[in-house]
């Protein structure tokens, strides 16, 4: 059973639900749900001795979120969600100190470009850019863990597969987060989630991932990572909750994942919302999620 805290902050998100949506308003809207994401985590900080250091990760702005005590010699690459339209290292760093503190890890907290002002592939060669950064600098890549969150979840499993058909080293493990993986919105979780999932609605995420593909087939296997062949992807370890819409996003990857022979880990907590992670400072099952990344991510360093 889920936390008295997890029922309080479902009736929160449920008051503050910002009801159907559609492309129209996401293109209209833009720059007040950049801020209302800024708004919102504001109050999710990192800790006082975290060192937070803003840097140039191969031509791409980041910042190092180092926990105290963290290994400068395991680095996780961090991208955030937001559906590719919204939200940044400012918008994610206290769930990065969380996830450095969790991995005993640097954390490397991309500010990748967003669309509309720049569509798929950008966001992806700003990751790939990034990781062979990473290599460049000597970071030995069974040092490196890619974790994302939402569309940064997609994200992570897209850029394990350009990474592997361009023939580059691939890190450790990767931990995709309630990722997005169907920029269709085809699962049949869309509908028996709906009535849930106080944070996820299915016109305003479709509107978001037009304003990301443009002219660019949903279908494309570097856009919607379901259709990508998995063969050949490190050890993953997926989290997803039972209340969210992107439910079948998760469970119909780890199926493909599973059969292409990937050690994958799928973990679907009950009663949970999307990304329940980043509310880690007032949820249980937050901080409970984070350490069960750092766990894994431990066991693949080992």
């Amino acid at each position: 059973m889920a936390s008295p805290e997890n029922k309080k902050l479902i009736e929160i998100l449920w008051r503050n639900h910002p009801g159907e949506s559609s492309y129209e308003v996401m293109k209209n809207s833009v720059d007040k749900m950049r801020a209302n994401m800024v708004q919102m985590t504001r109050r999710f900080t990192p800790a006082p001795d975290t060192k937070v250091e803003e840097i140039s990760a191969g031509g791409v702005p980041a910042e190092w979120v180092i926990a105290s005590g963290a290994d400068s010699e395991r680095t996780v690459l961090y991208l955030h969600g937001g559906g590719y339209v919204i939200g940044s290292p400012e918008t994610h760093r206290g769930l990065a100190d969380r996830i450095s503190s969790a991995c005993g890890a640097r954390v490397l907290l991309l500010d990748y470009r967003l669309a509309p002002e720049a569509r798929f592939p950008a966001a992806l060669d700003d990751a790939l850019a990034s990781y062979r950064w990473l290599l460049r600098e000597g970071v030995r890549p069974e040092r490196i863990l890619i974790a994302g969150d939402s569309a940064g979840g997609g994200l992570t499993l897209a850029t394990l597969a350009a990474l592997r058909d361009a023939g580059d080293p691939l890190p450790a493990a990767a931990v995709p987060i309630s990722p997005w993986t169907d920029l269709e919105g085809s699962g049949d979780s869309v509908e028996t989630r709906k009535a849930i999932d106080p944070m996820v609605e299915i016109g305003g995420l479709l509107g978001m991932a037009k304003l990301y593909l443009g002219d660019a087939d949903a279908k494309h296997p570097l856009a919607s990572p379901l259709h990508c062949d998995p063969t050949g992807f490190p050890p993953l370890l997926i989290h997803v909750g039972d209340y969210e819409i992107l439910l079948d996003d998760s469970t119909r990857f780890a199926e493909r994942a599973k059969a292409a022979g990937v050690d994958t880990t799928l973990e679907v907590w009950p009663e949970m919302v999307h990304v329940w992670h980043c509310f880690a400072p007032m949820l249980p099952e937050g901080q409970q999620a984070i350490e069960r990344i750092g766990q894994f991510a431990k066991e693949q360093w080992l």
